[in-house]
């Protein structure tokens, strides 16, 4: 319950703190980004392996 309240209160600050938005917005190299007239696309490819690794750390270093 802990760890899921902690991404509910880390995707919402994502989410309506608009700095940290754009700093995360395009930041590695990978993520997929497509910007049209009208149209904007964003699939952070690059950013969830990262963030899906270091979290995967974390949690084997948590249970150890």
């Amino acid at each position: 319950m802990i760890i899921g309240g902690t991404l509910l209160a880390v995707g919402a600050i994502l989410c309506c703190w608009r700095p940290l938005r754009q700093a995360l917005r395009g930041g590695l190299p990978g993520d997929i980004v497509i910007e049209r007239p009208g149209f904007s696309f964003y699939f952070p490819v690059v950013t969830c392996l990262v963030l899906s690794l270091v979290l995967n750390w974390l949690l084997r270093w948590l249970n150890r």
